[in-house]
């Protein structure tokens, strides 16, 4: 299910965007904690990229601090719709054609809309297309390239 040209293609896309980023290849990790050492930030400033389907053919993609999770109430609030799940990892590779653990906006098969939650400040690390690649960036930047709608949608984890 890897999609060889992933990182090619989030490394392509962020070059695009005209924001500052520096990438960080690291071998796999299995922990917050690793992650956020091998990539010279906070915790919370790891940033995952969650695909969240809000009916038939319509996903959305949310980004969440590490330290942080999904809160439904919130989201659903927000976007004015009774139910939403996360699909199987196979639906996401589809959706996105990224893989779990490497998926991002930047170069995604299909620009979702993008919710940020509004923790997503200062320098960040966001998914670059392939296990162990990462791009550093202002969260402000990354909110504003992705024309994202930043509200308060997590909760602790």
């Amino acid at each position: 299910m890897t999609s060889p040209d992933g990182a090619s293609r989030a490394r392509a896309a962020l070059e695009a965007s005209g924001i500052p980023f520096t990438l960080t290849t690291h071998g796999r990790v299995s922990s917050l904690a690793e992650a956020a050492a091998a990539r010279g930030v906070e915790p919370s400033g790891i940033i995952k990229t969650l695909v969240v389907r809000r009916g038939e053919g319509d996903f959305l993609l949310v980004l969440v601090p590490g330290d942080r999770q999904i809160s439904w109430p919130k989201l659903r609030e927000l976007l004015g719709v009774s139910r939403m799940s996360m699909p199987d990892a196979a639906t996401a590779f589809e959706v996105t054609g990224y893989e779990r653990g490497t998926i991002t906006p930047f170069g995604a098969t299909t620009a979702w809309p993008v919710v940020a939650d509004t923790r997503v400040v200062g320098q960040v690390s966001i998914g670059a297309g392939a296990h162990g690649t990462a791009a550093t960036v202002d969260g402000a930047d990354l909110v504003r390239v992705l024309d994202a709608t930043v509200a308060d949608v997590t909760e602790p984890l």
